[in-house]
């Protein structure tokens, strides 16, 4: 059994993340900006919370995303409170929720390259490049783990499986699927320091 710290646990990879881990009879400690009952609370902009808050887990999962926030300014700043955080706390493995843009297709071109890609939030496309930026030039150990396509909000249904694949905004994968591939970053952390993606 692992003990996983669950930064953004409010959120629907969150919640399916923790349901997950806990379903596999993991401790979870939940975290959320506004937190609910058995929830506590934290900002993954904060470097000293995350910190304390990471102290004896073996593994952080971060579900993270703010809307009222310039994400520009948002996630390179999470990443580096998660780099600078971790460390202190002794936490090595990071699982981080990424996003289908940013990852190559078949061809090796970006998602958010191809032709017809809606392009109206590139901003925030980037935003996620320069956290794995921020973490590539760490010496964390972190694995992206994104939607080859995007999720699947008509269809909440667990299949069960999933496999590694290359960006297709075509592809879709419930929250259920998705969180098994997170948590199988904690169990058989097979990828590091690299971005996946995942599909049904």
């Amino acid at each position: 059994m692992s003990k996983i710290l669950v930064i953004g646990a409010r959120g629907r990879a969150g919640r399916a993340a923790v349901a997950e881990a806990r379903r596999r009879g993991h401790a979870v400690t939940e975290v959320a900006r506004t937190p609910a009952a058995g929830q506590v609370i934290g900002d993954v902009t904060d470097a000293d919370r995350i910190a304390e808050l990471a102290v004896d887990h073996d593994a952080v999962i971060a579900a993270v995303y703010d809307g009222g926030a310039d994400p520009a300014a948002f996630f390179p700043q999470a990443a580096r409170a998660l780099v600078d955080g971790l460390s202190k706390a002794g936490v090595g493995r990071l699982i981080w929720v990424g996003l289908a843009s940013i990852l190559p297709t078949a061809d090796g071109t970006l998602l958010m390259d191809t032709p017809g890609y809606p392009q109206e939030g590139r901003s925030f496309f980037l935003a996620h490049q320069a956290v794995l930026d921020t973490f590539a030039a760490s010496a964390l150990d972190w694995v992206s783990v994104a939607p080859a396509g995007d999720f699947n909000h008509a269809d909440p249904t667990r299949v069960g499986v999933y496999r590694i694949g290359t960006g297709d905004a075509g592809r879709l994968i419930s929250y259920a699927d998705f969180a098994i591939a997170v948590v199988d970053q904690v169990d058989h952390p097979a990828h590091h320091r690299a971005a996946i993606g995942v599909v049904v």
